[in-house]
């Protein structure tokens, strides 16, 4: 993952939290360096169960050291240069921004400590930001140097070809050469996040070892020797991702457990399951669901509607299929997040046993706390991070912060979306839209975006326009979702959560006009959201727009249609999907 800068203090576990004198940056050339080592190599006397985690304190790395304990492996987490040096087997996960991650393995002598251990061939597997690295240089904020072991550059995607950046989602891999780890990789979807790349070329390519379609044909990993590194988390790719890392950490294992045959060709459509968590009457956090927003039940108790345990559901999706699973904290437009200790609990504990990606919203925005104390909203998405999130989805704050970019023309640096998109990258980001229909007459009616709907208003209006709300739903506001999803995408969001009041909880399918008005609109993954109560809804959805990916929830938690049914489905229509 890349962001386009990373100034944020970490656990003292971390790389941050080291203070050692700066070295500059050495240059190299593959293996080979101009510059004298006085480094020594050996293995680490800690035992076959040990793996070293190079951890510089940016992103969620949680998931990495959950994978890595689920397969039966201890952490060792790097502090010195020479626990590199020591390590038997390293693992990267880099996340966050190049030039940043640099800056920190510069200053604190691990740049020097990784190109030894790697030009040794010891054991190594970099992923994502731990595959850019490796090269010689990237174009995210720079041009800036790299640790110049693999001849290259790292440069962005294009956009302009119709593909969407970031890169986000399930896609095939071509594998051009033994590479050990993905031997059961087959023909399996693996997950990317990320919106820079490799290039393949006539320098690098006695490195690579698969290659991956979007746009262009880029490096998604490379292999010489011990030394591998991929540009998508295997710690977020299911069992697939999983034997990935066991293949690594223990080359001769014999597998338990394969991942079945594959179908994978191209970029999935992702289907996602939502859980929408609050506290209920008795103060426990359960999954609810609404009917346009309302989500007590039409009793004479009116209690919230209780429909189970969101680690219990959310770990039962993941095995049934679910390419991410999204929480959605239902009150944290009025509650305080930091205060919310079971939410917090519930992105630990799932994180745990579910490895595809965790997206969590509701009440990420800046705070004063009873005591005085002031949470900016980067503190509030950290601890997100930290406790297991992989993306954080943003709504009201996004409204206002929206507004006031409109009316201004100014970006302050100093919005939520801003700020964390800043230090996380864009593509950590989701604003969440929940608008709902206002029908109008003549298109002439309103200064806003309108559009002719496919079914006609109670006065039988062929126009509307969808008015934003925030706080749940309560309030509206003087923004239409097309303004608001063309300002936040300038603003640094990487996809948009896009939900309809109109449709939430009817089970008669998404609103389609308002989709296909906000992905053709912005250059960003759209994701469906409200209505779905059929298979047939997310087929429609797919063929009818450019949706990226379709979200439901009560058909899940009701059991009304299991997500497989719906994957089955899609592929009957010729659509891919991660099976």
């Amino acid at each position: 993952m890349e962001a386009p800068s990373f100034a944020y203090s970490a656990s003292s576990s971390s790389l941050f939290s080291l203070r050692k004198k700066p070295l500059s940056s050495p240059r190299f050339s593959r293996f080979g360096n101009t510059k004298q080592r006085n480094f020594s190599v050996r293995a680490s006397s800690s035992g076959d169960s040990v793996v070293t985690l190079l951890d510089y304190g940016a992103g969620n790395v949680r998931s990495v050291r959950n994978a890595i304990r689920f397969l039966g492996f201890e952490i060792k987490d790097v502090q010195t240069p020479q626990d590199i040096l020591n390590a038997s087997r390293l693992v990267f996960p880099g996340v966050g921004a190049f030039a940043a991650a640099m800056e920190v393995l510069s200053k604190t002598g691990m740049d020097e400590a990784l190109c030894s251990y790697i030009e040794k061939d010891r054991p190594f597997l970099g992923i994502c930001l731990g595959l850019q690295l490796l090269f010689e240089s990237s174009e995210e904020n720079g041009p800036v140097k790299g640790l110049g072991l693999v001849p290259g550059t790292v440069g962005r995607f294009d956009s302009s070809n119709g593909f969407r950046v970031p890169h986000i989602g399930w896609n095939a891999l071509q594998i051009t050469k033994d590479s050990g780890i993905l031997d059961d990789v087959g023909n399996h979807h693996v997950y990317f996040v990320h919106s820079y790349r490799a290039m393949p070329s006539d320098d690098n390519n006695e490195w690579i070892s698969s290659t991956c379609d979007y746009g262009d044909k880029f490096i998604s990993s490379i292999r010489r020797g011990n030394v591998h590194a991929v540009q998508f988390h295997p710690e977020k790719s299911g069992d697939v991702g999983l034997s990935i890392l066991r293949r690594f950490l223990n080359p001769k294992s014999n597998m338990t457990k394969k991942p079945g045959e594959g179908n994978a060709s191209k970029l999935a459509k992702r289907v996602i399951a939502c859980l929408d968590v609050r506290a209920n009457d008795k103060g426990d956090l359960v999954v609810t669901k609404g009917d346009q927003y309302d989500v007590r039940e039409h009793t004479k108790e009116n209690e919230v509607r209780n429909l189970g345990k969101p680690v219990d559901l959310a770990g039962q999706y993941y095995k049934d299929g679910a390419d991410e699973v999204s929480f959605l904290n239902i009150t944290g437009f009025r509650d305080f997040p930091l205060g919310d200790l079971p939410m917090l609990q519930v992105l630990q504990y799932t994180s745990e046993n579910v490895f595809v990606p965790l997206t969590v919203g509701g009440g990420i925005r800046d705070f004063t706390d009873s005591t005085g104390r002031y949470y900016s909203s980067l503190e509030v998405a950290s601890e997100y991070f930290r406790s297991g999130a992989d993306k954080i989805s943003i709504g009201s704050d996004a409204v206002y912060a929206a507004e006031e970019y409109i009316r201004t023309g100014v970006k302050t640096g100093k919005t939520s979306l801003e700020q964390i998109s800043r230090v996380y990258g864009n593509q950590a980001v989701v604003v969440s839209i929940d608008p709902r229909r206002v029908y109008v007459k003549d298109p002439n009616d309103v200064k806003l975006k309108t559009i002719r709907v496919s079914n006609p208003g109670p006065n039988g209006e062929e126009y509307a326009w969808y008015q934003c709300t925030v706080n749940g739903g309560r309030e509206g506001r003087p923004i239409g979702a097309y303004e608001l999803a063309k300002a936040v995408e300038e603003l640094g969001a990487g996809e948009i959560l896009l939900n309809c009041i109109d449709c939430d909880g009817q089970g008669k399918g998404f609103d389609v006009d308002l989709i296909k008005l906000i992905s053709d609109a912005v250059s960003i993954p759209v994701i469906a959201s409200s209505g779905a109560g059929v298979p047939a809804h997310f087929s429609e959805v797919f063929s009818k727009t450019n949706a990226s990916a379709a979200l439901a929830a009560g058909i899940f938690h009701r059991k009304e249609v299991p997500i497989q049914s719906v994957k089955e489905h899609l592929l009957k229509e010729g659509i891919e999907v991660r099976i």
